[in-house]
Parts: structure tokens; sequence; C-alpha cells
């Protein structure tokens, strides 16, 4: 199975439609949403092509394909938009035995981690940053942004595919990669 792993939409449709691009590409079976989908935020800039509505119907059409989480900049108004669910802080996947514990990052994160087991894989998103790393016996993985990435870093997405995490651009260039082992 192919999950594409997206966070921080930040309501740029310019920016999904690029990152629906490289999901179709890819042919991956799942979109998992890290959150922060319509609303820019109060910290943010307003993203290229900032159109919240015009993301949840993008994003409505891809429903039956998408697992989500609740970020920062998410709200029950969001959910009246959107035709899947979006509310719960985590999803937990299953993947070799392992728990993958998906969330945005705002409640759980590097600092504060959930009570997962030796070799767990915890993703987020959050910071914009992408990360692909083995530390305190676990598997720590980030997409980064597709719309405002951070720290000098590329518009990029993850891909989860055959027990490895890849952090690509836009374009599909490999950023960082792990194999989970």
């Amino acid at each position: 199975m192919k999950i594409f792993i997206i966070s921080d939409i930040h309501g740029s449709s310019y920016y999904l439609k690029k990152a629906l691009e490289a999901y179709d590409k890819e042919k991956a079976d799942y979109l998992l949403i890290l959150g922060d989908e319509l609303y820019h935020g109060p910290r943010n800039p307003l993203p290229e092509d900032y159109n919240p509505k015009e993301v949840s119907e993008i994003l409505n059409m891809y429903k039956e394909r998408i697992i989500a989480v609740r970020g920062n900049c998410d709200s029950e108004v969001d959910q009246m938009l959107l035709e899947y669910p979006i509310m719960s802080d985590y999803s937990i996947l299953l993947f070799n035995k392992r728990r993958v514990f998906a969330t945005h990052g705002h409640i759980y994160n590097e600092d504060k981690l959930p009570n997962l087991s030796k070799g767990d894989i915890f993703i987020y998103g959050h910071t914009h940053l992408p990360v692909a790393k083995y530390e305190k016996e676990l598997y720590i993985l980030n997409p980064g942004s597709i719309t405002l990435p951070k720290g000098g870093n590329k518009n990029s997405y993850g891909l989860f595919e055959n027990g490895s995490f890849y952090v690509k651009d836009l374009n599909g260039e490999i950023i960082k990669e792990i194999e989970i082992k």
C-alpha cells in the first residue's frame, strides 16, 4: 500500500492542486492529511491562491481516499465544509505489527510523544519542517508543508511505501528518506 502524506495546506488551492498532481503521479492508495487544511492561521501570511472554499471542494472529491486529523488551525466550522472527518487529534494505522501514530503536532510532538512501543512510527506536521529519523527507539517522520515550508526547505509531501518513508518536493525529488526496519 502506498500512502501519500501532506500537512499544512493552509487554504492554498494552488499548492493543493500541485500536491494532488504529485498524488496522481505517485499512484498512491490513500491520502493522509496531517491537519491545517483550510485556514492560514494568524501567524502565517496569506498563501498563494488562498481559497478555503475551493480547497474544501477539491478535497471532497477525494473523500473516499482521505484519512485526516485536526490541526491547530482547523475548527468545527471547517468540518461543516468537509465531507470526511477531520476533528480527531490523531489517527492510528497499522503497518507490519507496528502502530503508526498520525497527528498534527500541536498536542503530540517530538517533545511530548504519545505512549508508543519500540519501533513504532510517529508522524506529524505542524512545524513545516521535513523529518525522517530513528530516535528514542521510534521512527519520527514529518512531510514538511506543501504550502508554507520553513527553514529554507522546499514545498514537500511524504510518501510511505513498502517500508520506506520519503519526503519529496512537489516535483518528486527526494529530500529525505528512511527505511522502516
